[in-house]
């Protein structure tokens, strides 16, 4: 019976380890593909993948909330967010909102200007790489929540999937102008990604005040 607890208890700590390596990796993939995203954003003058990059650099302040989440579950095994999770997550809502009435703004200006990027190549490349990066994310992260029977950590993996769609909304909005060269192609994608960067806000709220839900709107 010893040997049972103490290896249900070093698998226990090696998931938490896993968790954690998980949250760091995500942290660091944000920060990448907001620099690269944001760059060449401008560079091509491409709304969509702009916005797309400060919406990366977003979820780092959110991801290392959920870093520090794993740290205090692993010590004390709460659902309840603390107090700098809290901020954390009430910083990220409220950069989310802002990014959102940017990216609108910006995109009906364009739309009514008509403006064109010069290409949106690199939109189409960034958000394949997304799609696959967060796609391995969401599967090792609910593994990894069911492993720990860890509501917390379902709820960061369903969250997890609103940055796959917003790859998927880069992905059309950029290969559809790469096709037609309608400019207006790449400001709706910039609207799409504010309409999920305002939902990614709502939910930064609900989760600062305890409530796990998924982006799916359905609570766990």
């Amino acid at each position: 019976m010893k040997t049972l607890f103490l290896n249900l208890a070093n698998n226990r700590t090696n998931l938490y380890k896993f968790a954690s390596k998980l949250a760091l990796f995500t942290i660091l993939y944000n920060i990448l593909e907001g620099l690269f995203s944001v760059f060449f954003g401008l560079e091509d003058e491409t709304i969509a993948l702009f916005g797309f990059g400060v919406d990366s650099f977003v979820e780092v302040i959110s991801g290392v909330g959920i870093w520090h989440m794993i740290q205090r579950l692993r010590q004390k095994g709460n659902d309840s967010p603390d107090l700098f999770e809290q901020r954390a997550l009430k910083i990220t809502g409220i950069s989310f909102y802002i990014l959102t009435v940017g990216l609108i703004i910006t995109a009906i200006v364009n739309l009514y200007q008509g403006h064109k990027p010069e290409s949106t190549m690199w939109g189409v490349i960034i958000s394949l790489i997304s799609i696959f990066m967060m796609g391995l994310l969401i599967h090792y992260k609910v593994k990894v929540g069911k492993e720990l029977n860890s509501q917390a950590i379902l709820s960061d993996a369903n969250c997890t999937k609103a940055c796959m769609y917003l790859s998927i909304v880069l992905f059309f909005s950029s290969i559809g102008y790469e096709f037609t060269k309608i400019g207006g192609i790449d400001s709706i994608g910039a609207i799409g990604i504010a309409l999920f960067s305002f939902k990614e806000g709502k939910e930064s709220f609900k989760k600062a005040k305890g409530i796990l839900c998924s982006c799916d709107d359905g609570c766990h």
